[in-house]
């Protein structure tokens, strides 16, 4: 899940919230939004990958 920051920058959070904290977790913050899909995309591979 990608959210735009007010300084303009895209943050990538966890699609699930983290039980412990309520909250989604932060998996990285990029200049651009084509960079946080990339890695959003990484991460996806990277889970399912086992």
């Amino acid at each position: 899940m990608i959210r735009k920051l007010p300084s303009g920058k895209y943050r990538l959070y966890s699609r699930k919230v983290d039980p412990k904290t309520g909250k989604r977790k932060n998996l990285g913050t990029f200049d651009t939004r084509a960079g946080a899909e990339k890695h959003e995309r990484a991460v996806q591979y990277f889970k399912r990958k086992g």
